[in-house]
């Protein structure tokens, strides 16, 4: 089963969830998304080629451009998951669930210079920034910025 891409106005709703995985590799449908939005020119208050994306180019050993380049030839996020599969760096299945699975488990409290700002974008959140991850506070901020954008 294919999943096409549908391309999302980031003014009015959220990318998906860094979790949803595409080929094995989180953060991957939330990067389409956003590269996307960002082609059609409707990216709002997102950013593609941010550190988040970064995370995922770098393990890939790809650039945000060549991963535009496949975006755009792209039906579908099937089709996105063969091309980081085929593209880059080589990476088992292993090799992919264990960083899929570390980068879902991580938090921002864990690098000194992210913690701060971590701390107080939680305290907004009305989350812990002790017990939830980099991946709970973004949901959570994109759950609060369209309840903004929906009153």
């Amino acid at each position: 089963m294919t999943t096409p891409i549908i391309a999302r106005d980031l003014t009015k709703q959220a990318p998906h969830s860094p979790r949803i995985r595409v080929a094995g590799f989180v953060i991957a449908s939330r990067t389409v998304d956003k590269c996307r939005a960002s082609l059609a020119g409707t990216l709002g208050e997102y950013h593609y080629d941010c550190p988040l994306d970064n995370m995922l180019f770098t393990f890939k050993g790809i650039t945000g451009e060549q991963f535009k380049t496949a975006v755009q030839a792209a039906k579908d996020y099937e089709d996105v998951g063969a091309w980081l599969q085929a593209n880059g760096t080589t990476k088992t299945p292993a090799e992919i669930k264990t960083w899929s699975d570390e980068m879902e488990a991580s938090s921002l409290m864990k690098d000194p210079e992210k913690r701060a700002y971590f701390m107080e974008s939680c305290a907004k959140l009305v989350l812990n920034p002790e017990t939830n991850s980099t991946f709970d506070w973004l949901e959570a901020d994109d759950r609060a910025t369209f309840r903004r954008v929906a009153a």
